[in-house]
């Protein structure tokens, strides 16, 4: 990154005639006519540009430069996010250099910006708007209305257009002291002495950064806001992995500028200035912090859910609603899990039967099945290098089938890494999304290779289809095409549900035909996110304790122990987040069926798959709207 600006990610019309596996060819349906957002992507936007937005040529009407202004503003508070999509150029060059001010002050004066530019939203004539701006108008409308009923509550990490709400600043999958090393290494540009020039003065401003974040954790736990214990032990652990790295001549946060003065000219003293600002400023912070973690783990007790800290019922109820953009209760998401597990188990029993598993339930065969020596990768790097291999090669094959599935398309940048070892212990055994706008930046599959065991080779197709193509990174590549504002804007029920459909897209592409005991590993994905809907309710509304969420997972769904308890403890800390994915879903394929029904032979697969992507990464009521439309282009055709 840092080099040539303005790369835009390929998009093509496929003429490709091939008929989708499992789906009769109906009559070919334009998909441009399909949404109002592919107006929005008649162009690529110049991620260098100020205000730049997708356009058909035409000059950017009001509403695009009120969505552009307001895009610009919000980065403004965040410039770690303008540096990951690319557009940190320009006269907005100066935000490669900044943090967001995470002090109660610097939060405050975040929420005063959505206010105002809500109020901004809220009087704008929208008479004579081209549908494609009135529902990015929409989008940001839902998305910041919620932020500041967030914002209004009394702690915790309001996650604005993204996913990661966390009622606690710091702990074992939250905190700048886990952010930064990653991001330096992965996202900061660091090619030219400007680049060198930003990255110290990033590092300048991380002290600041640790502190506000200080002073926030001291704020909760005199409200009585402590993490459970078990959390605690993790995060003490990890921030004794980063501080002891820090102390290293810098480590992690420092390594990225010994590569380049390796390069650079001039470069040589980067390194020397780096490791002088982490050993004076961000060690002493970092200690600062591990000492306010030991003083709330004297408080902690271990009970996991937000009901059972003070004002965690209503912080609770925002959460789901953030995560799922909907409006249903804990009780009702708990509910819907529980009967989609059973019918997905539904779906299993037949093949456990066919392969040989015949006694028990579903999760006690799949527990035997994970114990196959014949699905474990080999233990150690042996078997890292082994998942790496298997990873590559199934990505390969899914993108070629990309033509079967979209009339659209796109080439994503894209690339398979391992996660960082401090974050090891405390994350999901992947993550991943989109590259930045310009392409500069390549989408990311990041893979948790602590042990081996947390994968097996039934199982880890279907996590690389829902984290890559045409998962996270390929639906990312969409909305980096579309105005700034709905590049920044992501939906937790969206993204994640759109990951799942990715899944199923993968099998109904012939994943695994050849491999039923993949489509297993497929179903037993899909029934572990209907799981997370129960776990996370019964968490944090149910008074459920660690040990019976964990054991749901494990006897219910046949989980694997060593994943599980990762994930709890990830729900701990992101209160409703699991709940998006399998309600994300729900509604996808929810819309598909209905679109089959009311268009009968005029239903095309590939263009029904193209509305919902071009439609953008959208709240779930904004995501009915645009099948309407696409439904109604079709049936005017």
């Amino acid at each position: 990154m840092g080099g040539a600006r303005g790369k835009c990610p390929r998009m093509t019309i496929s003429n490709e005639t091939t008929p989708a596996p499992h789906f009769s060819r109906r009559q070919a349906i334009a998909a441009l006519g399909a949404t109002t957002a592919l107006t929005a992507l008649g162009g690529c936007s110049y991620a260098g540009s100020p205000g730049a937005v997708a356009s058909t040529g035409t000059a950017p009407n009001a509403g695009q430069a009120l969505l552009d202004d307001i895009a610009w503003r919000l980065l403004s508070h965040e410039p770690e996010r303008a540096t990951g999509l690319g557009v940190d150029t320009g006269e907005y060059a100066a935000l490669r250099g900044q943090l967001k001010d995470v002090t109660p002050a610097g939060l405050q004066a975040y929420a005063a910006t959505l206010k105002e530019d809500l109020a901004r939203l809220r009087a704008f004539d929208r008479t004579g708007l081209d549908a494609t701006t009135s529902t990015s108008l929409e989008v940001v409308e839902s998305c910041y209305a919620t932020s500041l009923d967030g914002f209004a509550l009394p702690y915790g990490d309001v996650a604005v257009g993204s996913w990661r709400n966390a009622p606690y600043v710091v702990i074992q999958n939250v905190g700048t002291y886990l952010d930064m090393p990653r991001f330096l290494d992965s996202t900061q540009p660091l090619a030219t002495t400007e680049d060198a020039d930003a990255y110290l003065a990033r590092l300048e401003a991380t002290p600041g950064v640790l502190g506000g974040e200080l002073e926030r954790m001291q704020s909760a736990r005199a409200m009585g806001v402590v993490p459970p214990d078990f959390l605690l032990d993790r995060a003490i652990k990890q921030m004794r992995t980063t501080l002891e790295d820090a102390m290293d001549n810098g480590g992690a946060l420092v390594a990225p500028l010994r590569r380049a003065g390796a390069t650079l000219p001039g470069a040589r003293q980067w390194p020397t200035a780096g490791e002088k600002i982490v050993a004076e400023k961000i060690a002493p912070a970092l200690e600062a912090q591990l000492a306010e973690l030991f003083a709330q783990k004297k408080v902690a007790k271990d009970a996991p859910g937000m009901y059972q800290r003070p004002h965690g019922e209503e912080w609770y109820h925002w959460a789901l609603r953030a995560s799922t953009t909907t409006r249903l209760t804990p009780d009702e998401v708990h509910q819907q899990g529980l009967e989609e597990l059973e019918s997905l188990h539904g779906r299993m029993d037949p093949i456990l039967q066919r392969i040989g598993y015949t006694k028990g339930s579903v999760g006690e065969r799949m527990q035997a099945l994970s114990n196959d020596p014949r699905y474990k990768f080999a233990e150690g790097d042996p078997g890292r290098k082994e998942i790496m291999d298997f990873l590559n090669e199934r990505i390969g094959w899914i993108k070629a089938q990309m033509p079967r599935a979209f009339n659209t398309l796109v080439d994503p940048n894209l690339e398979v890494r391992r996660l960082p070892l401090a974050e090891e212990p405390g994350a999901p055994g992947a993550y991943g999304g989109a590259g930045s706008k310009d392409g500069t930046i390549p989408g990311r599959m990041w893979i948790n290779l602590r042990t081996t065991d947390l994968h097996r080779k039934y199982d880890l197709a279907d996590l690389a289809y829902h984290e890559t193509i045409p998962g996270h990174v390929w639906e990312g590549e969409y909305s980096n095409q579309m105005p700034l504002i709905r590049s920044i804007l992501a939906f937790n029920a969206f993204s994640e549900g759109w990951a799942l459909y990715a899944e199923q897209l993968a099998d109904e592409l012939g994943a695994y035909d050849e491999f039923e005991v993949g489509r297993l590993g497929y179903l037993q994905a899909l029934a572990f996110r209907a799981c997370r809907m129960v776990v996370d309710t019964g968490l944090h509304a149910k008074s459920w304790s660690r040990e019976r969420a964990v054991n749901f997972f494990v006897e219910r769904n046949g989980s694997k122990r060593e994943e599980v308890e990762s994930e709890v403890d990830r729900y701990c800390s992101w209160p409703g987040q699991a709940c998006g994915y399998k309600l994300g879903h729900s509604e996808i394929t929810r819309h598909r069926a209905r679109s089959e029904t009311a268009l009968g032979d005029a239903y095309d697969f590939k263009a029904f798959n193209d509305a919902v992507i071009l439609g953008g990464n959208v709240p779930m009521d904004v995501l009915g709207k645009n099948v309407d439309r696409y439904i109604a282009s079709v049936k005017s055709a």
